[in-house]
């Protein structure tokens, strides 16, 4: 397992960023997306781009409260279908399971998000995790 990257929601990218430059991280890729109307900032400190902080800027949005700003941990797993299978077996809430092969979302005790990606290609979809239906929500 790898950590990835930690996600946070921004209401304002400009000065978000603009504190993470202070505080030493830079911005290393962008993606925006028309269709959801929000956009993906990765940072990370210079020599350790391999540990990201995912700002994510949904357009319509006024601000965030109680909470709702820290969005989820991310990890890259070797095997997606077997890392959801013992985390079931082991009573873990499967909150978005693997039917693509390639993401998963789980909750902590402290109903805490984190996402689980697959290691390099999608697999291809495998049951019984290709027709599981969603159990909540991220």
């Amino acid at each position: 397992m790898k950590y990835l990257h930690t996600m946070i929601r921004v209401s304002d990218p400009v000065e978000t960023i603009r504190f993470f430059n202070l505080l030493g991280l830079n911005e290393v890729r962008r993606y925006d997306v028309e269709a959801g109307r929000f956009t993906l900032i990765f940072l990370a400190a210079p020599g350790d781009e391999s540990a990201q902080v995912e700002l994510t800027h949904n357009w319509d949005e006024k601000g965030y409260g109680g909470g709702r700003n820290f969005g989820h941990l991310a990890y890259e797993v070797e095997d997606i279908y077997a890392a959801c299978q013992r985390l079931a077996d082991g009573g873990v809430t499967i909150n978005r399971p693997p039917r693509d092969g390639h993401m998963a979302f789980v909750r902590s005790p402290d109903g805490i998000s984190v996402e689980l990606l697959q290691k390099g290609e999608r697999l291809p979809p495998t049951e019984p995790w290709a027709s599981a239906p969603n159990i909540g929500s991220w």
